[in-house]
């Protein structure tokens, strides 16, 4: 099991993910691969989508974060 805060995760993988255009054009084309080795753990694609969409609203889009966090805190 992973424990981590998820919000600060999201903050974090996010930031890196703006501060280099290389990492941002990996996101946009392997959302999964990305995150993975931001991370340095290899999880199920399903269980990496809630984090992904929370980076992805942080990066510009808009979802309920309160919802994706819920659904997060259940996968670790």
């Amino acid at each position: 099991m992973m424990n981590f805060d998820i919000k600060a995760k999201i903050d974090e993988i996010a930031g890196k993910i703006k501060a280099d255009p290389k990492l941002l054009k990996n996101f946009e084309t392997e959302p999964v691969k990305t995150v993975e080795s931001l991370l340095g753990v290899d999880l199920p694609d399903d269980k990496l989508q809630p984090l992904i969409e929370g980076i992805k609203a942080k990066l510009g889009g808009k979802i309920d974060l309160g919802n994706l966090l819920g659904g997060v805190k259940k996968l670790f």
